[in-house]
């Protein structure tokens, strides 16, 4: 027997399993930011689903000093994809809905503190807790408690910003964003019913007004009767009594010529 894999050959099932992908609402998150304990828990929810932070590893890394609120930026060091050329790190700007709960944070921390999250470090895991956390809400925990909120995230960003966009500002690529990331949400489906309605009944729609909205009338109307013989014009050559020769005079001083042009 050599030093061969034994299982080499065998090749990895899929590692995507939609049945655990849950869009985390708006609604939902607020209830569940409200139900946490203190401002750092608040911090590392919004965190996570509004800034797309993975969670404990980027959330941990953040200091003080990569927060820039005069440009309302974040520098986001991430562990996971460090190892690849220029992903060490990444720019995230500072959203509203976590420049709130990151202002909070800060006038909570105590002076000359250098991490952002100061009560956990290296190592710490966080899902216990925050399961809690949202049972407290009223919700029962969805299946991937933080991958669920990056998740959310990035479906909201790609339908405003292009995907390339949102994969830089999450920290991933478009094809683990297909793959991993991006969901069909109730407000897609929504918005297609209306679409669909909306072309089903085009009576429903505004018309136009005004003086150009009304049918203009023929400038020159007409019994049907009087219209016969005007299609094509005619050009009478000579007028005068029937010929000899008959109806094809070899002279032609007696014929009618239609102009065609």
């Amino acid at each position: 027997m050599t030093g061969a894999n034994p299982i080499a050959a065998l090749k990895a099932g899929s590692q995507v399993n939609m049945a655990r992908a849950v869009f985390v609402s708006r609604d939902t998150i607020a209830k569940v930011i409200d139900a946490a304990p203190d401002a750092e828990w608040r911090l590392l929810i919004a965190l996570s689903r509004f800034g797309g932070l993975r969670v404990p590893s980027e959330a941990l890394a953040l200091r003080w000093a990569d927060v820039d609120w005069e440009h309302n930026r974040l520098t986001v060091r991430s562990c996971k994809t460090e190892h690849h050329e220029g992903k060490g790190e990444r720019m995230v700007p500072l959203f509203p809905e976590i420049r709130e709960h990151l202002q909070a944070a800060f006038d909570a921390a105590p002076v000359g503190s250098v991490n952002v999250i100061g009560r956990y470090r290296e190592g710490a895991n966080l899902n216990p807790h925050f399961r809690r956390i949202i049972k407290r809400a009223g919700y029962t925990p969805w299946p991937r408690t933080w991958h669920n909120l990056r998740a959310s995230r990035q479906t909201e960003l790609a339908t405003t910003f292009p995907l390339h966009t949102a994969c830089a500002w999450i920290g991933n690529t478009k094809a683990i964003a297909a793959g991993h990331y991006l969901q069909v949400t109730d407000a897609d489906w929504t918005r297609a019913i209306g679409a669909t309605e909306a072309a089903a009944n085009p009576a429903t729609h505004t018309r136009p007004s005004g003086p150009t909205a009304s049918k203009p009338e023929t400038q020159n109307p007409q019994k049907p009767s009087e219209l016969v013989g005007i299609g094509v014009p005619c050009d009478a050559v000579a007028y005068g009594p029937m010929g000899r020769a008959g109806l094809e005079p070899a002279t032609p001083a007696f014929s009618m010529r239609c102009s065609t042009n």
